[in-house]
């Protein structure tokens, strides 16, 4: 996956996280994500391996609103197009 891949995917996390309906829980899940993405010493396999799995943890909580599951769902789709 390349850099550009990675830079959508923060931006589409980064609105995410500033959804006042999203749990604050989540919300810093997703804002550590996006610290880990933005990592530059981090290699592009483990960055897509970690936001796969704490992505699809975050896709099955139940107190998520249907709506940002689905846009979870479209970056996992994101992610793993770009493997």
């Amino acid at each position: 996956m390349q850099e550009t891949a990675f830079s959508n995917i923060v931006i589409m996390l980064s609105q995410i996280e500033e959804d006042s309906s999203v749990p604050k829980s989540i919300r810093g899940k997703i804002k550590s994500m996006i610290s880990m993405l933005n990592d530059k010493c981090i290699e592009h396999e483990i960055k897509c391996d970690r936001s796969l799995q704490e992505l699809d943890d975050i896709a099955n909580d139940p107190g998520m609103p249907v709506y940002i599951r689905t846009q979870i769902w479209n970056i996992l789709s994101a992610l793993e197009s770009g493997r």
